[in-house]
């Protein structure tokens, strides 16, 4: 693939309703996306998650804005890939940052889909044709808010229920749901809002029969991480502290959690996705696909990489309207039960709403 020209759009897509977690409260998805056009006039898109305050992880969008026009575009706009996991070697001496090098990974993979004339998820090895999705609820106002709202959901047919837990709302919360809904799959999010020396809340949440607490503990921790799980009967599952490869392997090795949920911005790109799946089923771990909010064209891409083998869980995939009014793609990504339909059409599987891209632009950038 021979790169002629990257465009970058700055969006602020507005979301339905306020979405609440234990270190934000969001009311529009703002994102990067990034548009890589070949030589031959095709085009594949990806998107960068960074928000626009680095409360996730390091990343915000104005740096990755910055980096990507100054650092990482340069190296492939002008240049023939050869495969998009080529980048990783091209972008080694660029440190972290994985949400930029996700964006150019993904749009890559996009354009090496259509060059081969394949969907994106039989291009990555995908082996199904439908997956599973589950259902993220943000922090409520009051236990009963949340049985009401889990309520909606178990009666629309999802059967994983992720409900994130930050402290002070968390034992009561779950436990009027455990309650209400003794059957339900039932799952905590506390995105970091615990430490150690919460250990023995934490332990009452084994009470509620769940199926995982997604990390509880510190961004990049491994061994508390390890500690706590050694404590706990519930297993848990990691989200911020599995960034790479390597992070994978030693979360094995110290038997830091049971499960990890691999979001591809987060770890880079698809390609380091693949193989991080591997890694976690040849020893045992449970992984399934998380989401940061995402746009259609990074929930496209969920999609795919979701139809690997080793996507064992109820993915955090829903539907477009789920979150948004309006969206990028053209159709929405839609649900069949709580199952999302995996796209035949090669690359990403849907097409771009150009109008809607301009609509929810507030900045634009052309790298030739």
């Amino acid at each position: 693939m021979k790169i002629k020209e990257a465009k970058l759009y700055q969006i602020n897509l507005p979301l339905r309703k306020p979405f609440e977690t234990s270190f934000a409260k969001m009311q529009y998805k703002k994102c990067i996306i990034l548009e890589l056009i070949d030589d031959q006039g095709n085009s594949g898109f990806g998107e960068s998650s960074a928000f626009d305050i680095p409360f996730y992880n390091e990343e915000f969008r104005s740096g990755s804005w910055s980096l990507l026009q100054e650092q990482l575009l340069p190296e492939i706009v002008g240049h023939e890939i050869k495969h998009p996991d080529d980048i990783y070697q091209i972008f080694e001496g660029i440190r972290k940052n994985n949400m930029s090098k996700s964006a150019v990974n993904c749009a890559l993979w996009d354009l090496y889909a259509q060059q081969q004339q394949h969907s994106l998820a039989t291009a990555l090895g995908g082996t199904k044709t439908k997956i599973e999705t589950g259902v993220s609820i943000g922090v409520q106002s009051s236990p009963q808010a949340l049985v009401e709202v889990v309520r909606g959901y178990l009666a629309t047919g999802y059967r994983r229920i992720k409900m994130k837990i930050k402290p002070g709302k968390d034992y009561e919360y779950l436990a009027a749901v455990r309650n209400e809904f003794p059957d339900a799959m039932l799952m905590a999010d506390a995105n970091s809002a615990y430490r150690l020396a919460d250990v023995q809340l934490l332990q009452k949440l084994d009470d509620l029969d769940l199926i995982m607490i997604e990390q509880p503990l510190e961004p990049g921790d491994l061994l508390d991480h390890a500690h706590l799980q050694s404590q706990l009967k519930t297993s848990i599952c990691l989200d911020e502290s599995v960034t790479s490869l390597d992070d994978t392997r030693k979360m094995i090795e110290l038997k830091s959690g049971r499960i990890i949920n691999i979001k591809v911005a987060r770890v880079g790109g698809l390609g380091i996705a693949q193989q991080i799946q591997k890694l976690a089923a040849a020893n045992g771990i449970a992984c399934w696909c998380g989401g940061m909010l995402d746009s259609g064209i990074a929930r496209a891409a969920n999609v795919a990489v979701a139809t690997l083998p080793g996507y064992t869980l109820p993915n955090d995939i829903a539907a477009s309207t789920r979150y948004y009014a309006d969206d990028i793609i053209s159709p929405l990504v839609e649900l069949t039960g709580t199952y999302v339909e995996v796209p035949k059409a090669a690359g990403l599987g849907y097409q771009i709403d150009r109008t809607n891209l301009k609509k929810f632009a507030v900045a634009t950038k052309t790298i030739k």
